[in-house]
């Protein structure tokens, strides 16, 4: 249920909607519904959202916001975001508290993955 004053829905701009489809089906099983051939959204993966076709793309150096996922295996994560077409823009570097890479899926946008340090 929708709560006043606190965030609701995501949308990321895409070069590549379809095959953004199918990066984020392989590497973390999401499933769409399309609405026209412009716009796809997602929903149950801690935020609902979707994908609009454009010719931007959502990236960290020019401004945009990063969006960062939970990973308890970061390696294996690393493994399916490449095996699904992902590329790695920042390798594996450790923060305080944890460990997270960077990576764009095929309609360009950038996002994170991220692990705790193990106890």
């Amino acid at each position: 249920m929708p709560q006043h004053g606190k965030i609701d829905y995501v949308e990321f701009p895409s070069r590549d909607l379809e095959g953004t489809k199918r990066f984020f089906e392989r590497a973390f099983g999401w499933t769409f519904v399309d609405y026209g051939p412009d716009y796809v959204a997602f929903s149950d993966q801690g935020l609902d959202g979707g994908f609009y076709r454009s010719d931007l793309a959502a990236r960290v150096q020019a401004g945009s916001a990063l969006i960062v996922f939970y990973s308890e295996d970061l390696e294996a994560t690393l493994g399916k975001v490449e095996s699904a077409g992902g590329r790695v823009v920042k390798a594996i570097f450790p923060f305080p508290g944890g460990r997270r890479f960077h990576f764009t899926e095929p309609g360009g946008n950038e996002l994170a993955v991220w692990s705790a340090l193990d106890p």
